[in-house]
């Protein structure tokens, strides 16, 4: 296949893996490369957005980002905010304890676990009982060299219930809106399964998965941008140099003898654009449709994946007395609508106001039970503020602004084996069409560095394929 010069990139998706590919495709593809962006909403960021509320901004998405990666270096988060020029913005948490909302009171999360999973017993004891001599060595590793399970069914098989239900499920539940039971643990705790294909044991499994990690005494663990995440978004748009197309939906996608041929916009006035190369950052089942003509054995494997909606209800409330926690996680036992409360202007000290008001925010939706999610924005915002109030065991004084963003379709759910079917899928794809690449959150796992890196690691695909085609 010749392609002509400039080469023409297509990325599909304007979320922050889509942007990241951006980026990297003007660093690293040849001068002149046209790059177009398509977002089929009016707004860039996907789930980084920073909003107002009580007249100062605040997330309404993604709220920080991890400053390292699993090596120790710093995340693909990090890297892209220095390539942006944004590293003097970047502010870190003033609080970092947290608690969990069990038995009618707070307590805080112990120390010593992974993903609450505990490599101590008795650290754990305050908040659950671990069952007695279940994690037995059994003379061979937990996990075979290529297996995979749900975090549940292991945590429960050697802790029993109360350590998932009570530490392991609310954590996850925090990240994912999953739930252990159904949630992989190759996904999302690589380290622990690692550990567990060695270890005999879980506990021992945690202990290795700890001692292997690398550790920087003193070093801030999360962080964000005192400017809001949306400085991200526009810096990474206006630094690509890519055209940004908003309100664009593409609708098909077609191979030519030279690329591929996108059918953007309404199906009453369709524009047909030509491109060399695509990249894929959309949500895996709108990828999946997408990819039904070309690759429909693709589209069936990534069609697949399940997503858990969420609703983020964020109150400003006028001096409350708060306790000195970044926030609190809610077991599903407790039957309460919150499953994760953050206290912003306790955790946050750039966010912090002279004048007393507080901003809290809340996840309600968990995966399987969205009936939540019915409720409209003015009865989330009732029950909040009422739940809030029952945790901290004080009434809360009413609300002076509220704001409720829905996301729907949000979150992935990876069950398991997740990780080997998305490998499968795109060598297949790559075999058949080595210029249309997948990338985001549906593939790789959540979380900023990780959207990020997998944005980059596409473009990376893309530039070595059109490079290999000969142009």
């Amino acid at each position: 296949m010749t392609v002509r010069q400039p080469w023409r990139v297509a990325v599909v998706g304007g979320g922050i893996t889509g942007l990241a590919a951006a980026v990297r495709l003007r660093d690293h593809a040849p001068a002149g490369t046209e790059i177009t962006v398509y977002e089929q909403s009016g707004a860039l960021g996907g789930k980084l957005r920073t909003g107002e509320l009580a007249g100062q901004a605040v997330e309404f998405g993604a709220e920080s980002f991890l400053m390292r990666d699993p090596t120790g270096a710093e995340s693909a988060a990090v890297s892209l905010i220095r390539r942006l020029g944004l590293a003097d913005a970047v502010v870190h948490p003033t609080v970092g304890q947290a608690a969990l909302a069990v038995d009618g009171g707070l307590r805080p999360v112990p120390g010593g676990t992974l993903v609450g999973v505990p490599g101590d017993l008795a650290k754990v004891a305050p908040v659950a009982t671990p069952a007695a001599d279940a994690d037995r060595d059994g003379g061979r590793p937990l996990l075979g060299p290529d297996e995979d399970v749900a975090v549940g069914a292991l945590v429960r098989e050697r802790l029993g219930d109360q350590v998932v239900d009570r530490l392991v499920d609310p954590m996850l539940g925090g990240v994912y809106a999953g739930r252990a039971d159904d949630l992989s643990l190759v996904t999302t705790m690589p380290a622990l399964a690692r550990a567990a294909r060695v270890e005999h044991t879980l506990v021992g499994a945690v202990r290795a998965a700890q001692a292997a990690a690398p550790r920087a005494p003193g070093a801030p663990v999360f962080g964000t941008l005192a400017g809001g995440l949306s400085t991200l978004v526009e810096a990474a748009a206006r630094q690509s140099g890519a055209t940004i197309r908003r309100d664009a939906a593409v609708r098909e996608l077609h191979p030519t003898a030279t690329g591929w041929r996108l059918v953007v916009g309404p199906t009453r006035a369709p524009e047909l654009v030509e491109a060399d190369a695509v990249v894929l950052a959309v949500p895996a089942r709108r990828a999946a449709r997408l990819l039904g003509g070309p690759a429909p054995e693709v589209a069936t494997a990534v069609g697949g994946l399940d997503y858990a909606s969420v609703a983020l209800v964020t109150i400003a409330l006028p001096e409350p007395q708060l306790p000195e926690l970044s926030g609190f996680l809610v077991p599903a036992t407790e039957g309460l609508l919150i499953k994760a409360s953050t206290f912003f202007t306790t955790k946050w000290g750039h966010l912090r106001r002279a004048d007393g008001l507080a901003l809290v925010r809340a996840s309600v939706g968990r995966y399987g039970d969205e009936t939540s999610l019915q409720l409209t924005d003015d009865d989330l915002v009732v029950t909040v503020h009422r739940e809030l109030s029952k945790v901290l065991g004080t009434p809360l004084p009413a609300p002076v602004a509220g704001h409720v963003q829905r996301w729907g379709g949000a979150l992935p759910q990876y069950a398991p084996g997740h990780l080997d079917r998305v490998a499968a899928a795109r060598t297949a794809l790559r075999a058949a069409h080595p210029t249309l690449v997948l990338a985001g959150a549906g593939y790789d796992g959540v979380g900023i560095p990780v959207c990020v890196r997998s944005g980059e690691t596409a473009a990376e695909e893309i530039i070595t394929a059109l490079r290999g085609s000969g142009s």
